[in-house]
């Protein structure tokens, strides 16, 4: 079981997961999307493509793109393709 806890509130949990690089990588639907804000931020792997982002919002907290996905993935990473990943304060455990 893997969960990214955030403002004491579980925002993710789930069996089904991938590891990549070190990361949970959480399919989108054990994620709890009213806890998720776009944001407009992207970056570059070499080899998994462009990640987009999200700012997790609990109880009016903000933690400004503790989130990311690979909407449209290389090959290489297609298996995480809509997967998301949190970090910068996000307690993921497993």
């Amino acid at each position: 079981m893997a969960k990214a806890r955030w403002n004491d509130q579980v925002i993710a949990e789930t069996d089904d997961y991938e590891i990549v690089e070190g990361n949970v990588y959480f399919p989108p639907e054990a994620v709890d999307e009213r806890f998720l804000e776009p944001s407009s931020h992207t970056s570059i792997c070499g080899w998994k493509g462009t990640a987009s982002y999200y700012t997790v919002v609990v109880d009016g907290r903000r933690n400004v793109n503790a989130a990311w996905t690979y909407p449209t993935p290389k090959a290489d990473a297609a298996h995480i393709a809509g997967f998301i990943a949190f970090w910068n304060g996000v307690e993921v455990e497993r």
